[in-house]
């Protein structure tokens, strides 16, 4: 099954950053401006942070979304294509405006690649699929609550994991991988309450 831009933008609306706010979103894709990277200059403190003041790219930016996608490589199922264009879009979305989430999605991210370096002496992106899954299953992000103040899982379990879930089964197409046909926020009518699941 393949992602596209337009499952996001209906996992965004069906967030409470989209509230009222669904023609604005695809008018917003239309004119391209949820093109780019959500993880820009100055979200965040840390040691690493470059944030370039010259008007350039930060650097850091493409580095933040591949290990996004590298979890999202992990956690959503092998059949899923199309997986980058719509966790680039689903996490500007959700970035957009809120510093503060922005922030938390770094950090959290910057904590998933400490822990990688510490293990295994690479960033969470650099390693391959069954390395980047025991990573987040030495962290015990399955198994921890989600809590944006918590400790390094915790955060990782809210802002990363939590977040490409939500959006991958809140789309139309990633509501069908588990038979929602008629996810939260999407119309579909009494009727396809009443039919199983897709076979």
């Amino acid at each position: 099954m393949e992602l596209s831009r337009r499952d996001a933008l209906a996992a965004l609306a069906a967030s409470s950053v989209a509230v009222g706010g669904g023609a604005v979103l695809t008018t917003d894709v239309e004119e391209g401006a949820l093109d780019g990277t959500p993880f820009g200059g100055g979200a965040s403190s840390g040691d690493d942070e470059r944030a370039s003041g010259d008007g350039e790219a930060d650097p850091l930016a493409e580095d933040r979304l591949a290990t996004l996608l590298a979890v999202a490589d992990v956690v959503y199922p092998s059949g899923v294509s199309g997986v980058e264009e719509f966790v680039r879009t689903y996490a500007l979305g959700r970035t957009a405006d809120r510093p503060e989430h922005r922030e938390g999605m770094v950090d959290a991210l910057a904590a998933l690649d400490e822990h990688a370096r510490s293990w295994h002496d690479a960033a969470f992106r650099d390693l391959d699929a069954e390395t980047r899954e025991s990573v987040l299953d030495q962290m015990a992000v399955d198994a921890t609550n989600p809590d944006p103040e918590g400790a390094d899982p915790e955060r990782v379990r809210f802002y990363v994991v939590n977040e490409l879930l939500y959006a991958l089964y809140t789309s139309p197409t990633g509501g069908e991988l588990v038979g929602l046909e008629n996810p939260q926020g999407h119309p579909g009518g009494a009727d396809s309450y009443r039919r199983g699941p897709r076979e």
